[in-house]
């Protein structure tokens, strides 16, 4: 099993990468300062370990949201496309329903050996007002459980400047198609 804490050498470098991302993207924060982010980072080393999780995974995670009531950040992964964490069904009970060809993992189990959670519809359509996400590939994300209980579930991706929500087989499984997480600090 993975030890869930940092050296302080991957802590500097993660604080330095997340850093120069904020700093790029100031319009995914705008009004936010780092030092505060940086200040409840260093207070939660499991939350820096799952964000080292999100970026080894090339998922370029960045704060999008801020939350005065709860004094909680919000990081998404930000990558252009889906992170490198594809080929997966959706979750536990899809992957052990398949008979055969079954991928390595399913997305939500992935998310919370990560620590982090898949993106919500919601969630998801706040990160296209940001950018131009997943232009070439997909995201799976939370699915009501109305829709799970039947069989499905739902991803999302950007195509003709439009944000689309699709349902599939929770079984199914894309090269294409990955998950986007998101994490409170």
């Amino acid at each position: 099993m993975k030890k869930k804490q940092l050296t302080s050498e991957q802590t500097k470098n993660l604080l330095e990468v997340l850093k120069a991302r904020f700093e790029k993207n100031m319009n995914r924060h705008k009004d936010l300062k780092w030092e505060k982010i940086q200040t409840k980072l260093q207070e939660n080393p499991e939350k820096l370990w799952s964000l080292n999780e999100m970026e080894e995974s090339e998922g370029e995670p960045d704060v999008v949201d801020y939350d005065k009531k709860t004094d909680k950040y919000f990081f998404f992964d930000c990558s252009a496309e889906s992170p490198k964490r594809r080929s997966l069904c959706y979750d536990y009970p899809a992957w052990e329903s398949r008979k055969t060809n079954k991928p390595e993992s399913n997305a939500v189990d992935k998310a919370n050996e990560m620590g982090i959670e898949l993106l919500t519809e919601e969630q998801y359509r706040h990160l296209q007002q940001l950018g131009k996400f997943d232009q070439k590939t997909s995201s799976w994300v939370q699915t009501p459980a109305s829709i799970r209980e039947l069989g499905g579930a739902i991803f999302c991706d950007r195509r003709y400047n439009t944000v689309f929500l699709y349902h599939n087989g929770a079984d199914s499984y894309y090269a294409a198609r990955g998950f986007r997480g998101s994490l409170n600090v």
